[in-house]
């Protein structure tokens, strides 16, 4: 478990925006009709409301609650909050996935890169599915990218400093197939998958630039007392990234897999 306690930086997060929401949307395009009139969705771990607004555009009579324990995600949520142009409603609560206590029935409870930060999340998969209305859906993203060059790089440095139990490890996911194996049985009909997106991204170190808002938060919390050693990490992390992701005439690709599943409770 991470010994520091990093706070979220909503704009550094959403300066990737157009490219971490794009595996939502197409986690949303796997998901069945919903069975309520309207429905009732919970977003776990809903970060800034971005993604969350996709649900309303899918389910437009929908009640959707966003739930993050980030007050720094939360407020820049509130933006997104409020009525919908199909009738329904959006709001946000505070709450943490791991103790969440689902108000259900919910027709749909989804999560959007998030489960990854919770140790043992596929303990919770009983509690999301008995919340759920028959016929409803689990649904969720992970990144499976944690044995990337961005990220074995990143535990490699840590551990120069002395800051490995900061960081997430390489088990912070399970493979597609334990998904499934999690997911599946006379209840539930399971769907999971995987994919790679090669994003292009342009900008002055543009690898560096994404993991600030997600992966690398930790250290950076943990170095936030001695910034001199932070410059110095960012500095040795910087050029390693440059080394690992060229760019390229149009930009730096940067490969980012990706595991999905879907998960519908038997009518």
């Amino acid at each position: 478990m991470p010994t520091a306690a990093p706070t979220w930086n909503p704009a550094q997060y959403l300066r990737h925006a157009g490219h971490r929401a794009r595996p939502f949307t197409d986690l949303l395009a796997r998901i069945p009709g919903l069975p309520g009139e309207p429905p009732r969705i919970a977003d776990l771990g809903c970060g800034p409301g971005n993604v969350t607004g996709l649900l309303a555009d899918r389910w437009p009579t929908a009640r959707i609650t966003g739930y993050d324990n980030s007050p720094e995600m939360l407020r820049r949520a509130e933006e997104h909050a409020g009525p919908t142009a199909g009738g329904g409603r959006i709001d946000f609560a505070a709450a943490d996935v791991r103790t969440w206590e689902p108000e259900g029935p919910y027709d749909l409870i989804v999560s959007n890169a998030a489960l990854q930060w919770v140790p043992g999340h596929s303990d919770l998969f009983p509690r999301f599915t008995d919340a759920l209305v028959p016929g409803g859906t689990l649904a969720f993203q992970v990144p499976g990218n944690f044995d990337a060059p961005s990220h074995r790089l990143l535990r490699d440095l840590a551990h120069r400093y002395g800051l490995e139990d900061t960081l997430r490890h390489d088990d912070a996911v399970l493979a597609p197939r334990d998904y499934l194996a999690e997911l599946a049985g006379p209840g539930c009909a399971a769907d999971v998958w995987e994919t790679t997106y090669v994003h292009l991204l342009t900008g002055e170190d543009p690898v560096l630039d994404w993991m600030k808002g997600t992966g690398l938060r930790p250290v950076l919390a943990a170095l936030a007392d001695t910034p001199e050693r932070r410059e110095a990490f960012l500095r040795d992390y910087r050029e390693a990234l440059r080394e690992a992701y060229p760019p390229g005439p149009h930009g730096t690709p940067f490969p980012f897999r990706r595991i999905f599943a879907v998960a519908c409770k038997g009518a």
